[in-house]
């Protein structure tokens, strides 16, 4: 029984340490799936932490600091919308500009506000995310290996873990049923075809880059308004670049998105409680060790992966109208 525990706490930790990851991951599929490449996913999900523990501490309101991240992330979406399909400009210079972006202008900010090294004051009570319980948890409980798993690693969440299990559905279920999914992943193909056929292809480009922006606000608001007490400098911590490394990993498919994310989040879990843990022959890992692990599993898996993926044909190519 103590196994089971173990285990299920360990897929508890999995779970939320894999949301901001999931969310950044389906931005960045949404994206680039319509043939534009965002690196800027670390940058939106930057200033969606911060917009969101500011707006969630002035109102009192966690749903109103979630809608002010959703927000700010659309806003900067925008910004590498225009650059990238009006303008036609260097994608991948408009992801950097926008990570440089949110990194000064949050820390910025924060100091100016509230005069505490970037950060945002403690959020408590109804300013962050109570955790929910689902319906027999208490019940199954008693159940052998279901009912702890249920109870500790499916239970318990906060209301934007299961929201973005929910994009997650909808995404899968979007791209691949619908009539808007299937215009999407053909821009990101082949955008003088969908032209030719009458259909916006900078409408469709701008709806995924929008679509971007709100699950990257999501993913960050996240990070400030649930899983932590506010906003920290940085805290995003790289991982808007591990989801792309879980994009590439995926091959630009929702539910394999999942997996790499879930797996990514494992390794993290396990760095946690690695920390400290004395191993037989070797001693105590050193703590920076144990905290590299997530990041050099990125390195291993683009470097064994990013070769056998294929990208959507037309990603990271401006479209030029054919007169």
């Amino acid at each position: 029984m103590e196994l089971v525990q173990t285990l299920a706490v360990i897929l508890d930790s999995t779970i939320r340490l894999s949301i901001p990851l999931l969310c950044a991951a389906l931005a960045g599929l949404w994206s680039e799936r319509s043939g534009v490449v965002d690196i800027g996913l670390e940058g939106k999900m930057l200033i969606a932490a911060f917009a969101s523990a500011a707006v969630a501490h002035h109102s009192g309101s966690a749903w109103t600091g979630l809608g002010a991240g959703m927000l700010a992330a659309v806003a900067l979406a925008l910004v590498h919308g225009f650059s990238a399909i009006t303008w036609r400009g260097n994608q991948i210079v408009s992801g950097v500009a926008i990570n440089m972006l949110a990194a000064g202008l949050t820390v910025i900010l924060g100091n100016a506000w509230y005069g505490q090294g970037g950060r945002t004051p403690t959020l408590e009570g109804p300013a962050r995310f109570a955790e929910l319980d689902l319906p027999l948890a208490g019940t199954l409980k008693e159940v052998p290996v279901i009912g702890p798993i249920y109870d500790i690693a499916i239970s318990g969440h906060a209301a934007p873990v299961y929201l973005a299990v929910l994009a997650l559905v909808l995404t899968a279920f979007t791209l691949k049923h619908t009539r808007f999914g299937l215009r999407l992943r053909a821009v990101g193909e082949n955008p003088a075809a969908v032209d030719t056929a009458g259909v916006s292809v900078a409408g469709l480009r701008y709806a995924a880059v929008v679509i971007c922006g709100a699950l990257c606000g999501l993913g960050g608001s996240y990070l400030a308004v649930s899983q932590s007490a506010g906003f920290l400098p940085q805290m995003t911590a790289g991982k808007g670049f591990i989801a792309l490394a879980a994009v590439i990993f995926a091959n630009w498919r929702p539910v394999p998105v999942l997996f790499a994310c879930l797996l990514f989040g494992l390794l993290e879990a396990i760095a946690i409680r690695l920390q400290g843990v004395v191993l037989p022959g070797i001693g105590q890992v050193p703590v920076q060790a144990i905290q590299a692990l997530p990041y050099v599993m990125t390195v291993v898996l683009l470097a064994g992966f990013i070769g056998k993926a294929t990208p959507p044909k037309a990603s990271g190519l401006p479209y030029v109208k054919e007169r």
